[in-house]
């Protein structure tokens, strides 16, 4: 029989939350860029941080008020495993990006937790671990990052407490735009000037919107995709967040992107395209960008992905 394992380490890939139609529900992996997540067993119980390094900055070293800390204390509280965790942490994710860098790191702590434990924990029970992190950074529990960082691709997620897990076929040849702006915009505050009621029309039209951009994902219908994915509730709401976006946004669309809106809480921004009009979408958004005089990182990925995986 083989000796407990000492020591293992994870990486968890970024991800898009909201993807324009689905907010708090629907998110896709972004796999050219996550955290890596590396937790060894100690005698004694509990988690200790002992580092953090990469472009995260300054994160707090206390367990309960870091998203990765606060997913092993759940899994710690749940299971009882006989031994404590200490985990060193590398942010590849920069803070406020838009990119589910807080998920990235509850996912990526619990998915290489999972590797020392003598019973390893099924992928429902680590999204409910890590979803106990996640609420550290945005103040509510919410799911869509985690559900892509963990499981990859699309993923759709239905319910909190129950969470039923779905992961959505994207239609061949499609990629993703990723434009991530040089500027911090912290999730509580994109929660925060939201408003608590959406008017009956923006209900329905946004509810059509959803059932359309999925039921075009299943049945390769990109005309039906790109009639879909527009937000009419939230994108309205936080686009003064992000100077030129509207732009943004236009010049994507007429460079044949399928839809266009904001990752997550922002700044990031995604687009849709076909693989031969992703160069040309991606560089008419970095030029609006430009005109604004905002420094960016970009990326075109395909969203069909691994999600977290063990790397040692």
């Amino acid at each position: 029989m083989s000796s407990p394992r000492e020591r293992a380490t994870a990486f968890a890939p970024a991800s898009v939350g909201n993807v324009a139609i689905g907010f708090d529900i629907l998110g896709f992996a972004v796999d050219a860029l996550g955290d890596r997540i590396s937790v060894s067993r100690r005698v004694e119980p509990g988690v200790v941080i002992t580092s953090v390094q990469g472009v995260a900055g300054e994160l707090p070293r206390e367990p309960e008020h870091n998203t990765a800390g606060r997913a092993l204390l759940a899994m710690q509280e749940a299971l009882h495993p006989g031994f404590g965790f200490a985990m060193q942490i590398e942010k590849g994710i920069p803070l406020g990006s838009g990119l589910g860098g807080s998920a990235a790191s509850a996912v990526g702590a619990v998915v290489a937790a999972n590797a020392l434990l003598p019973q390893p924990c099924s992928k429902l029970e680590l999204l409910k671990f890590a979803m106990q992190g996640e609420a550290v950074a945005s103040g509510s529990l919410h799911v869509d990052n985690i559900s892509a960082s963990l499981f990859g691709g699309l993923v759709l997620t239905v319910g909190i407490d129950h969470p039923r897990i779905k992961q959505i076929p994207v239609p061949h040849g499609i990629r993703a735009v990723i434009v991530h702006p040089h500027m911090f915009l912290s999730t509580k505050q994109a929660r925060a000037i939201l408003r608590r009621t959406v008017d009956l029309s923006d209900f329905v039209w946004q509810t059509a919107n959803l059932a359309g951009f999925i039921s075009g994902c299943y049945t390769n219908d990109l005309d039906m995709i790109r009639a879909s994915l527009e937000d009419v509730v939230i994108e309205p709401q936080r686009q003064a967040l992000i100077p030129g976006f509207q732009d943004v946004r236009r010049a994507a669309l007429e460079a044949g992107a399928l839809g266009c809106s904001i990752s997550g809480a922002g700044p990031t921004v995604f687009a849709w395209a076909r693989a031969a009009h992703a160069p040309t979408v991606l560089e008419v958004m970095r030029r609006e960008f430009a005109r604004q005089s905002i420094a960016l990182d970009c990326w075109i990925v395909d969203i069909q992905s691994a999600g977290a995986r063990l790397t040692e």
